[in-house]
């Protein structure tokens, strides 16, 4: 692998779900940047992953669930979420995430 990577707007977007859109954005040795689209009223269950999940809010609301506390997000707020915690999304509001993952998503790939 490149000691460096880069997107410059290539890329596309895939339907995990219905209502969630998501476009790998680049891909590092250890860690991976991500966009998501998140349709009003989408839950994304209660679900645990070994990746640390870092991500910030670009537009819209969510209410985040992690380790059994609640958390409503707004356009400018930010979260990590560790390895292995349990957490849950419910979009309030249409909204766009960017978001890293460490390691690599390998299921995303």
């Amino acid at each position: 692998m490149n000691s460096f990577s880069v997107n410059q707007g290539e890329g596309h977007f895939v339907d995990m779900i219905p209502g969630v859109k998501r476009r790998n954005l680049v891909v590092g040795k250890t860690t991976m940047l991500c966009e998501f689209h998140l349709k009003e009223g989408v839950v994304l269950p209660l679900h645990q992953h070994p990746h640390e999940q870092t991500g910030y809010l670009i537009s819209g609301r969510a209410l985040f669930e992690i380790d059994g506390k609640e958390i409503e997000m707004k356009p400018g707020d930010s979260w990590s979420i560790g390895g292995d915690v349990p957490h849950q999304v419910t979009v309030l509001e249409t909204a766009q995430v960017i978001e890293t993952f460490t390691p690599v998503r390998e299921d995303f790939l």
